[in-house]
């Protein structure tokens, strides 16, 4: 493989794996301090941004360019809508669960149906196979054509190296933020034990409605930053969070810094089999990686957020 296009693989691999490492992160938070999988988590991140374009651009979505205020309107509703969106899962599914109103199997159940009710609700706008998205952050403006050039003569959208920028940024944000403040400090303690957190004046609901807030945050972030680079289906949302899980897994349930390193080693290996094996082989990557990772290191619960990488 040539080293110019080999630098370009990777740099591709690794926006991407930026992209997951942002879902992971949510997965994690929501895995770690609730002790349940989100299994609608990949479903919110194209929700939030296809909610956004049907509100701003109508039902015939293009990769056109907005003017500016479309640009921060659509850029607002894909945040409001990832906000709005998750909090709607854990107030009407995993806070029930919680106080007792639904067990295991409701949460379960209760996941799964969010994300096939998502996917239903966008396919009844959306029929169409695949969709290109407007970019709200109009990246490809920032070098002529869109490209930036690489050493050994390979060039490589402005659009991957952004990506990657801000997306490293957010997980740092993220994890940072978490482990200095007050709320992180709540966010272990009811990771750790609801019950006494409780007792110390604690909120184990409140916290828990915020984890879930700050992973849809995430979440559209991710769709905000994803979405434009591709034609994209409603039902891709499901193969991103199978993706998702497969960096949190990696990484180690429950570990913020671990989310975003699994997610940048997905997009890599994903990029690099795709590229030297077909692009049908780079999409079962990250499931071999679940599978394998499972099989090796089975979780026999899920965790709370250690100490190393953990807010607190």
């Amino acid at each position: 493989m040539d080293a110019g296009v080999l630098l370009q693989v990777l740099l591709g691999g690794l926006a991407q794996g930026a992209v997951l490492g942002l879902v992971a992160l949510g997965f994690s938070l929501v895995a770690g301090t609730a002790r349940i999988l989100p299994f609608a988590h990949g479903d919110l991140v194209l929700a939030s941004a296809f909610v956004a374009v049907l509100a701003v651009v109508g039902r015939t979505p293009t990769a056109a360019r907005l003017a500016g205020f479309p640009s921060i309107a659509l850029l607002l509703l894909s945040l409001a809508a990832g906000l709005a969106l998750a909090g709607s899962v854990a107030a009407l599914v995993v806070l029930p669960g919680k106080t007792g109103r639904l067990g295991p199997p409701g949460w379960i159940v209760g996941g799964l149906a969010a994300g096939l009710l998502l996917r239903a609700a966008l396919a009844f706008y959306l029929p169409q196979q695949a969709y290109a998205l407007p970019d709200p952050l109009r990246l490809d403006a920032l070098a002529p054509g869109g490209l930036l050039r690489l050493p050994g003569g390979g060039t490589v959208p402005v659009r991957a190296a952004c990506v990657l920028a801000i997306g490293l940024i957010a997980g740092l944000v993220t994890e940072v933020g978490l482990a200095r403040s007050r709320f992180g400090a709540a966010v272990r303690a009811v990771a750790d034990d609801p019950v006494g957190a409780a007792l110390c004046g604690v909120s184990p609901r409140r916290v828990l409605l915020a984890i879930f807030l700050l992973a849809g945050l995430l979440a559209s972030l991710a769709g905000i930053l994803t979405a434009p680079g591709r034609a994209l289906s409603v039902d891709d949302g499901a193969l991103l969070g199978l993706d998702a899980a497969a960096a949190a897994v990696l990484g180690g349930i429950g570990s913020l810094r671990g989310a975003m390193v699994g997610g940048l080693a997905v997009g890599t290996a994903q990029a690099l089999a795709g590229y030297t094996l077909g692009s049908g082989v780079g999409e079962l990557v990250p499931l071999v990686l679940l599978v394998a990772v499972l099989a090796v290191r089975p979780p026999a619960r899920l965790p709370g957020p250690p100490a190393s990488t953990a807010p607190g």
